[in-house]
């Protein structure tokens, strides 16, 4: 590895969480260095009205916080839903899509704020250093690099250790030992991993969850709800304009009191490690299933079977972290271009974890009821069933030996 550069100033993405205030303050220690504490409000929940001062308690030069939920759901989760962006048949990508865009702030307050380095509170086993980085070198390649637990002379190797620390220098934090997993929240979906989920056979405790019921205590009577796209981006509920905020913030609160959204997977992380997740996602959940039925009638069949070649990719993209890459503004492009025509409405019947379609319609609809009717005095005009003779046989030449 080439020699470390020496810093003045850092910009730190910081929680002010346990790890990242101990984070603050080593960068302090260790590299003789200021410090510019950011915050990006994703729709975490957390309280951060707070949070500049107890950065500056820390030793903080300044703490800066954004509001980024409108751009998260607007610009990174909408434009997954449009491309039915699911890594590995189950993640909806709530963490991996945030953290790019929170990535690219913290790199532009750096920017601002005339610091020489960023830092990030990642680990070195899991995927979301490969995302900050990847970004920083995207978008700002002259700023150093700092990750802490990549570090040689990080010598905190547990969170007893980190808590240890933070009791010596008298850090302001709250954490104590019991927490049994760690956990990632945004406007989009909450993540569980590590500590006790490691073990991929143990359940999640049912106090764990906390955008969603459990399916089995829901509510007995389903809720039905008409979601409108205009060119594959959601923009009503039940014939009311919403906000990207407002719109996923109030799916996230109906499909969670009806349990949806639960999954509990082993995934394959881009470092090489397979890792157990447990996530919420109760408005994404729906967003897919309702945006799939929005293009069930208005996309031409092989541009939806093109696009669908085109989904795993894209997926593992955003989960590998290359947001900001030639290739994603290909696959960008393509996606959007896809979606020209899907505009209407989609019913949907939330009850017990599960989403049901009940509806579709559309002004820009490809569906014809005289074409697909099983009555053909109804198709008469347009549909000759005897034409299906000679496309069969077209079809089998290949499976009868004429090659």
């Amino acid at each position: 590895m080439p020699p470390r550069r020496p810093v003045k100033r850092v910009c730190l993405a910081y929680s002010g969480g346990l790890d990242t205030s101990v984070i603050l303050h080593w960068l302090i220690e260790n590299h003789g260095c200021e410090v510019v504490a950011f915050t990006a409000d994703v729709g975490q929940e957390e309280e951060l009205s707070g949070l500049p001062e107890k950065a500056r308690a820390t030793g903080a030069l300044d703490c800066v916080v954004r509001d980024l939920r409108e751009e998260f759901v607007r610009d990174y989760v909408y434009p997954a839903i449009r491309g039915a962006a699911v890594y590995e048949g189950f993640y909806l990508l709530g963490t991996a899509l945030a953290r790019p865009l929170i990535a690219k702030e913290q790199a532009q307050v750096a920017l601002e704020m005339g610091c020489d380095a960023v830092a990030h509170g990642a680990t070195g086993k899991g995927n979301d250093q490969v995302r900050f980085e990847l970004t920083f070198r995207a978008l700002a390649p002259d700023l150093e690099i700092i990750a802490p637990w990549r570090d040689a002379d990080w010598d905190i190797r547990s969170r007893p250790d980190c808590i240890a620390y933070a009791e010596k220098y008298g850090i302001p934090v709250s954490a104590t030992l019991k927490k049994p997993y760690s956990t990632d929240r945004n406007l989009m979906h909450v993540s569980y991993e590590g500590g006790v989920l490691e073990d991929p056979w143990r359940a999640p405790d049912e106090e764990m969850f906390v955008m969603t019921r459990s399916p089995e205590a829901a509510p007995d009577v389903p809720s039905e709800l008409v979601i409108g796209f205009e060119k594959g981006t959601p923009v009503s509920i039940d014939g009311e304009a919403l906000d990207p905020v407002l719109l996923l913030s109030r799916l996230n609160g109906v499909a969670g009191e009806h349990g949806v959204g639960r999954i509990d997977m082993v995934e394959n992380r881009f470092v090489g490690l397979k890792s157990r997740g447990v996530y919420e996602t109760p408005g994404g959940t729906v967003l897919h299933i309702a945006h799939r039925a929005m293009e069930s009638i208005t996309m031409d069949r092989d541009v939806m079977h093109e696009r669908d070649r085109l989904s795993p990719r894209f997926a593992e993209l955003i989960y590998n972290g290359f947001w900001f890459s030639p290739e994603m503004e290909w696959f960008r492009a393509v996606v959007d271009a896809s979606q020209e025509n899907v505009t209407g409405e989609v019913r949907v019947r939330l009850y017990k974890g599960g989403v049901a379609v009940t509806g579709r319609r559309s002004p820009v609809s490809l569906y014809d009821e005289a074409l697909a009717t099983f009555d053909d005095a109804g198709a008469a005009d347009s549909y000759d069933p005897g034409d299906a003779t000679g496309f069969i046989r077209l079809q089998g030449l290949r499976l009868s030996g004429h090659r």
